[in-house]
């Protein structure tokens, strides 16, 4: 799987930004939770475990600035 973040999106808005990487990183987020869900996980359960990550990222990154 390859990712293109050389250069923000056109316009710089937040919509744009979100559009892009929702673009880029969906089918690698699906995959993930397609695999999972194989092995016997739970969907709703592997989804929410991925926002926790995601908003704990978030929280680190946020102190940094």
């Amino acid at each position: 799987m390859e990712f293109n973040f050389d250069e923000p999106p056109v316009g710089d808005t937040a919509a744009d930004i979100s559009i892009e990487c929702q673009r880029q990183l969906l089918p690698l987020i699906d995959q993930i939770v397609e695999t999972a869900v194989a092995a016997g996980w739970n969907q709703k359960d592997v989804l929410l475990a991925m926002v926790d990550l995601a908003w704990d990222l978030y929280e680190k990154r946020r102190d940094d600035q």
